[in-house]
């Protein structure tokens, strides 16, 4: 609750702020917390593409409208990225760097004093090269500023009554490509439509990693074997979505597991 307290403190001292929003755990608890400290003066940002899991947009709106928040979509255009769509490990720096570019452009436009995202404590553990890109504009992060968990996040987002204070993560696709192997609007549609098909059959959460012809399927390790009661079902989809093959991944559902090739090449001499 010491936490919350300084939350609140820091961002009336912002004033007032358009936050990046993607309809996430954390980003949506920001933008309740800004509505507690700020009232009016915030404006709901999200940005919209073939790299965003389907339906995301809508859920932000809604989240946005129960909130009372007025909410603005606008286009993301990382396909329009070489840096981007060539999909080095600096990937999401690039497209993190457009992003900000554009909301800093808004809020300037709207007279609000910060753009603020929904960066945590624990984000800073990780590989994210959009925080790089996100210190380089001046976007603030308060919820890492003021030491928030994502653990600490979902508590409190759920004794404030917000309905995803339990959502999995819903990273851009493109996270499902290995690096360098190119981002096109394709594979990300082929990526959607595999993993919205496993949710429909119940495994939450799962990844379905791009590798050309090849689909490799991640769900929790408890629910490897009942995937393989459906394995029949599985190929047939994948196969009509264009995949020649399909494997799934006997380690489970990992977050980020592509990034592991870096610490791999990292531990090389």
């Amino acid at each position: 609750m010491q936490k919350l307290t300084e939350l609140f403190d820091r961002l009336r001292s912002l004033e007032s702020v358009l936050v990046a929003f993607s309809g996430g755990v954390d980003s949506t608890f920001l933008l309740w917390a800004a509505v507690q400290a700020l009232g009016p003066k915030v404006l709901a940002v999200t940005a919209s593409g073939p790299a965003r899991p389907p339906g995301e947009e809508k859920e932000a709106e809604k989240l946005a409208r129960q909130l009372g928040i007025e909410f603005m979509v606008i286009q993301g255009r990382e396909l329009n990225l070489p840096e981007f769509t060539a999909n080095p490990p600096s990937r999401c720096y690039f497209c993190r760097r457009n992003l900000y570019q554009q909301l800093k452009q808004i809020a300037k436009s709207r007279g609000l004093n910060q753009v603020i995202d929904g960066t945590n404590f624990d984000d800073g553990s990780d590989y994210r090269p959009g925080i790089r890109a996100a210190k380089e504009a001046g976007i603030i992060s308060p919820l890492a500023e003021v030491g928030l968990t994502k653990a600490e996040i979902r508590q409190l987002a759920r004794q404030a009554g917000l309905p995803i204070w339990d959502k999995p993560a819903e990273p851009c696709l493109a996270s499902r490509i290995p690096y360098n192997q190119p981002i096109t609007e394709e594979k990300l549609r082929q990526i959607a439509l595999a993993e919205a098909h496993l949710r429909q059959l119940g495994f939450v959460p799962c990844r379905v990693r791009h590798h050309g012809d090849t689909a490799r399927i991640e769900v929790e390790a408890s629910q490897l074997a009942e995937v393989t009661k459906k394995a029949s079902e599985l190929v047939t989809f994948l196969e009509n979505l264009g995949f020649t093959y399909v494997t799934l991944d006997l380690k489970g559902f990992r977050s980020g597991s592509l990034n592991e090739v870096l610490e791999i090449q990292a531990l090389k001499p």
